[in-house]
């Protein structure tokens, strides 16, 4: 059986300091980061022993990717074999060196642009290594209203080609106009499905059955939204508990949750981009 796992380690902290994230306000001690550091080794280790196929995305609390291990862990994993995809989410600050050692028809990048923490200029290029490394990936913002105008600067300086999202903020830090409502939209086709909570109790979910979320203790989950646990990735026999199951959640309003929900076919959508929110061409 081909299963994806969505890895969450215990890092939390990020080398930007945006306001609406409660992980720019951490920062890991050695003692934290070798933490992190023997927990990713143990999961990759799991990684290189199972032999069927196998996707990953890494998801993690802080900024990963500037952090050597996720790069190596990037390496490692897309020279395996038996490894379809490896995606992670980052805000596309870290140096792109070591996709140099990667196998790039492998990784994924789902990149988030922070204007206040970054120049577009800036970001820019790094798409464009991307782009010459031959690396799937999208790029998106937050959906705060105050970051129209630099959503628009970037879809301008970004081939047609590539996917520019906009994560619905749900929260009451954001309150969307009519206006904001057709603008998000406009740019990203897909907004209004990112913008709502879809209901999900009772309904299939590739959640707890090819689909995992993993933590750094090895705990599985169905998904990041749902606290009761499979069991342990490192049990012997941890692969018979995966079966068809129905979503104990009442809702369900983040894309790395719902894109796994049977009745909205977004596998169709997102095709062999799912990981990294890269949809197919037509959707764009």
């Amino acid at each position: 059986m081909s299963l994806t796992i969505l890895y969450r380690g215990p890092l939390s902290s990020c080398n930007y300091g945006c306001t609406y994230c409660p992980f720019a306000k951490h920062h890991e001690t050695d003692e934290e980061h070798a933490v992190d550091a023997r927990a990713l080794e143990k999961f990759l280790s799991w990684c290189e022993t199972r032999k069927a196929p196998l996707r990953v995305f890494f998801t993690p609390w802080g900024e990963a990717l500037t952090q050597r291990r996720y790069q190596q862990a990037l390496t490692r994993l897309s020279q395996l074999p038996h490894v379809e995809k490896v995606a992670i989410q980052t805000n596309l600050s870290a140096r792109l060196d070591f996709l140099e050692t990667c196998d790039p028809k492998k990784v994924g990048i789902w990149a988030t642009y922070h204007p206040d923490w970054t120049k577009e200029d800036r970001f820019v290029e790094q798409t464009e290594r991307l782009r010459a490394k031959g690396v799937s990936f999208s790029v998106g913002v937050v959906g705060f209203p105050k970051f129209r105008s630099a959503l628009d600067s970037l879809r301008q300086r970004l081939p047609s080609d590539v996917y520019v999202w906009v994560n619905a903020v749900k929260s009451s830090d954001a309150s969307y106009t009519d206006d904001d409502l057709a603008h998000f939209a406009s740019v990203d086709p897909l907004f209004p499905l990112n913008n709502a909570r879809h209901p999900s109790l009772g309904r299939a979910c590739a959640g707890g059955h090819t689909v995992i979320s993993v933590d750094g203790d090895g705990v599985a989950r169905s998904c990041h939204f749902i606290k009761a646990p499979l069991g342990n990735l490192y049990d012997a026999n941890f692969e018979q508990v995966l079966k068809p199951r129905p979503c104990s959640a009442a809702t369900c309003g983040c894309h790395i949750g719902y894109v796994h929900l049977e009745y909205l076919g977004l596998e169709q959508v997102f095709g062999a981009g799912i990981l990294e929110r890269n949809p197919r061409s037509e959707v764009r």
